[in-house]
């Protein structure tokens, strides 16, 4: 049996079972009951900071000072 075929008959069964259970594994593990803050989180980043930029944290920490 030559390379060839001996890669396409692998890819053809394993590979292809391996993939499929690597998919699923995704995909569970996107739709996991604990990740719904996690995604609604990182869905809001844009929509932080809408009056003005968000500020350095070392000019932040002196603003906050500088107000007291």
């Amino acid at each position: 049996m030559d390379t060839y075929s001996l890669m396409r008959e692998f890819a053809d069964s394993w590979a292809l079972l391996a993939l499929f259970l690597f998919f699923a594994g995704v995909i569970a593990w996107v739709f996991r009951p604990g990740s719904r803050r996690t995604y609604a989180d990182t869905a809001a980043i844009p929509f932080r900071n809408e009056t003005r930029p968000a500020t350095a944290p070392a000019r932040a920490d002196k603003e906050a000072r500088d107000e007291r």
